[in-house]
């Protein structure tokens, strides 16, 4: 198999769906750095008639997929925007793109979200993203 280079941070674009435009997203932030992983919790349902052998509940579990990333938001109203979601605890609708691959959509709690920057440079962010419902992969 060849290596891909598609998530390679220039490649991966967060979005976030706008607001009163359900199913529609643009792109509120550049990432520099980035990472998202998939969690599956399963169910044991081992008994004495599995002959030694351990057995999970097919679709049983728990799935999750936990994304972080820092950049640079890319304006005042973007940052607004996602802050106020924060603050209140509202779920966020977002893509995540690998282009060439496909995009990974759903409802997302904002973990954190970390604002940082150096006297002579740009405003940085950190944010922590936790699914928070169904995902889909397109």
């Amino acid at each position: 198999m060849a290596a891909s280079n598609y998530y390679g941070g220039k490649d991966l674009l967060l979005k976030k769906e706008i607001d009163g435009a359900p199913g529609t997203y643009a792109e509120f932030a550049g990432i520099r750095s980035n990472s998202f992983t998939f969690n599956g919790e399963s169910v044991d349902i081992t008994t004495k008639d599995s002959n030694g052998f351990r057995e999970f509940l097919g679709g049983g579990g728990i799935r999750s997929m936990s994304l972080s990333g820092s950049g640079v938001f890319n304006d005042d109203t973007a940052f607004g925007e996602v802050n106020t979601k924060m603050l209140a605890g509202d779920l966020v609708n977002m893509e995540i793109t690998a282009p060439g691959l496909g995009a990974y959509t759903g409802p997302f709690h904002i973990g954190s979200l970390e604002v940082s920057g150096e006297y002579n440079g740009e405003a940085t962010y950190s944010i922590s993203l936790e699914s928070a419902g169904a995902i889909t992969f397109v």
